[in-house]
Order: structure tokens, then C-alpha cells, then sequence
């Protein structure tokens, strides 16, 4: 279940699922898709009610896990966490949708959280999404990874794509159980990373995309 607030860990603990036994995420089509819908524009972002919010995430020093070696008195941890389901944003800076592009962070090492609610419609901008394979399609420079109703897709030594995918490359998430249906909602949160991070850039954090992909 998708946690709804976020308790930093005191102890070290196994995985809550053997991480070969995990199911692998399902995978985005490679096909062209049927429809695409631009989040980073006003009408875009507008078909699925969609309302970005942006707030810069810190690192911050906090007790070590109790069993750690008796050297390490202290570790790290973002704050705040974001990703918990049903997360209050509303004192965070209102992101226009065509400023999704313009750049955040202070550079070199820098982290921001961009959140937004995707309700799908009955039609996407003249398509009927009843039915249809969606797919959130975010590329962030440098890196992200995406939260989606408080979960990251993801396992271990297997294709992960809410996990950071590479240098400047796209994060293709499928929503919901393979398809849609009008009424979904999905609570995305994205976690936006400047990197190389032991080179941190003279540079900014910014989406180069952001789009919802349908497939038949």
C-alpha cells in the first residue's frame, strides 16, 4: 500500500518483498502512439485538471541507522518528502504550465519536486481515452525519478522507468493497470535531480518534456 506520510528509517530493515520476486513494472509500448497530449502547454495540462506545484528539496543531516558502523554517527536524508500520497503543496510556488521548462534549483547539486494531479478525461484534447494504454512521458535535465499515487515503479536489476533512466533521457511510465478509464486519478510526483551528482553543473533543472503518450 502507498504510504500517506513519510517516517525516516532508524534501523536498517530487509525489503519488504524479495527483490527478485518483485513484479517488473509493465513496460511502455515502442510503437508510435495513437495520441499525444503536451502537458507543458496550458490546454494540455487543462484536459486532465491538471495543477503544477514546485518547491526545492534539501538535503539534510539526520541520525545514522542505529546498526551502522560505530563511525558513521550521521547520514542524509530530502526534505521535504513529497512522494507520500495526498501530500499538502498548496503553500508551494503555482508552476504555469509553459514554465515547466524554465529553470530551477541553484544549481551544481540541486533537487526540486514538481507535483501535479492527472485526472483522465473522457476525451483528451478530441480522443476517447476509455480503454486506451497511457503513458506519462516526463524527461528532466539531468534526472528524475517519478512517484505516481505515492509508489516508484520499480525492481531491482530490471527495467524501471520511474528510476532515473540516464543522462537527460525520458521517463516513460505506464498509468493504471495497463489501460484507463475516465475518472483515474493519478497523483504524480517528480523528484528533479541535477547531475552528474560528484560533477555538479554550472546549470539548472528544467523539463524538456512532459506528455501523456495513448496507445490502442
Amino acid at each position: 500500500m502507498p504510504a500517506n506520510s513519510y517516517t525516516c528509517p532508524t534501523k536498517s530493515l530487509p525489503p519488504p518483498i524479495n527483490p527478485l520476486l518483485t513484479p517488473t513494472p509493465p513496460a511502455a509500448p515502442l510503437i508510435p502512439p495513437v495520441h499525444v497530449v503536451d502537458l507543458m502547454t496550458k490546454e494540455g495540462s487543462a484536459a486532465f485538471g491538471a495543477v503544477w506545484r514546485a518547491k526545492e528539496a534539501k538535503v539534510i543531516e539526520v541520525p545514522a541507522l542505529s546498526d551502522s558502523r560505530p563511525e558513521y554517527k550521521t547520514t542524509y536524508d530530502i526534505d521535504p518528502h513529497a512522494e507520500v500520497v495526498g501530500f499538502d503543496d498548496s503553500a508551494w510556488e503555482l508552476v504555469d504550465p509553459t514554465d515547466l521548462g524554465g529553470r530551477r534549483g541553484g544549481g551544481i547539486l540541486s533537487f526540486v519536486w514538481f507535483r501535479a494531479t492527472l485526472t483522465i478525461p473522457d476525451e483528451a484534447q478530441g480522443f476517447a481515452t476509455a480503454g486506451a494504454k497511457a503513458v506519462l512521458r516526463v524527461n528532466v535535465d539531468d534526472y528524475a525519478e517519478v512517484w505516481v499515487n505515492g509508489e516508484l515503479p520499480r525492481a531491482a536489476g530490471r527495467p524501471s522507468p520511474a528510476c532515473i533512466q540516464g543522462f537527460n533521457m525520458p521517463n516513460r511510465l505506464v498509468l493504471g493497470n495497463n489501460i484507463v478509464q475516465p475518472g483515474e486519478r493519478f497523483e504524480i510526483a517528480v523528484f528533479a535531480i541535477n547531475g552528474p551528482l560528484s560533477a555538479g553543473p554550472a546549470n539548472f533543472l528544467w523539463f524538456r518534456e512532459a506528455k501523456v503518450e495513448f496507445f490502442r
